[in-house]
């Protein structure tokens, strides 16, 4: 793997300097009966640095349709400085706009602090290497996963749709980033959450699974089939250990950089 390149690992505000990826089309129900349902799309803005994710509802793939799903992620993520993306056609009209809206601005001396904040550094990767957005193209593969089965086949309202992106949203921002610890009380992990209100973004009504081993019991022939798990709210359970993912911890990442 080639070194991460200085905007992923300069220190900066979260979403200061961010990437972004359109996907779909999904279907969005109007409410009327007997009524074509209508295309939306998924804007997927993820940070440099951080790896947080925000996620917008599109009505289309024009400029203007952008325009105003960026100053929303602007106005609740603060201003970006440097905005990453693919070479649509939508997002070069959407450069273009902002462009002209400055440079009118500029030329009528109406260019005051607060409408500064509109100038945006855009870059595009090259178009024939997708591989340089990674980062973006990373975050639609996962929101992917819980749309369709959040969903289950089933048409949704706009506000229906929206509500689950925002829970979408909250689960990639609750996602480990780190190895957790090798201590078996300490359920904490650092998360894209921590950058943004101090800890994990998961609703609470979202049950904790983030669960430690703390008994095994072979059997016989000495293999270890079953085991006894604890959560963070100290409830123990008995588990089969094909329902168990091995995370990496500290110590182990500590074990393989002396071994290097």
């Amino acid at each position: 793997m080639a070194p991460l390149t200085s905007v992923r690992v300069t220190r900066c505000r979260a979403f200061e300097k961010a990437g972004v990826d359109l996907c779909g089309p999904i279907n969005i129900r109007s409410g009327l009966r007997k009524v074509t349902p209508l295309k939306h799309y998924i804007a997927v803005f993820v940070c440099m640095v951080t790896r947080a994710v925000h996620l917008e509802l599109v009505r289309d793939l024009s400029s203007d349709a952008f325009i105003s799903v960026l100053f929303r992620f602007i106005s609740r993520r603060g201003q970006c400085i440097k905005l990453y993306s693919d070479n649509g056609t939508n997002y070069i009209g959407t450069k273009k706009i902002l462009s002209s809206w400055v440079f009118d601005l500029s030329k009528e001396g109406k260019f005051n602090d607060q409408l500064s904040e509109l100038g945006i550094e855009w870059q595009f990767i090259p178009p024939p290497a997708p591989h340089f957005g990674g980062l973006w193209e990373s975050a639609v593969k996962s929101a992917k996963p819980h749309l369709v089965k959040s969903s289950n086949g089933s048409l949704s309202t706009y506000e229906e749709t929206s509500t689950l992106l925002c829970r979408i949203e909250a689960v990639l921002n609750s996602r480990p980033l780190t190895a957790i610890s090798s201590d078996p009380s300490d359920f904490n992990v650092l998360t894209p959450g921590h950058f943004l209100i101090g800890c994990p973004l998961t609703s609470p009504p979202e049950p904790n699974q983030m669960v430690r081993v703390i008994k095994v019991c072979p059997d016989a022939d000495g293999v270890v089939r079953v085991v006894t798990v604890r959560n963070a709210a100290g409830t123990e359970y008995v588990l089969p250990v094909r329902k168990l993912v091995r995370l990496p911890n500290q110590e182990e990442e500590d074990c393989e950089d002396a071994e290097y």
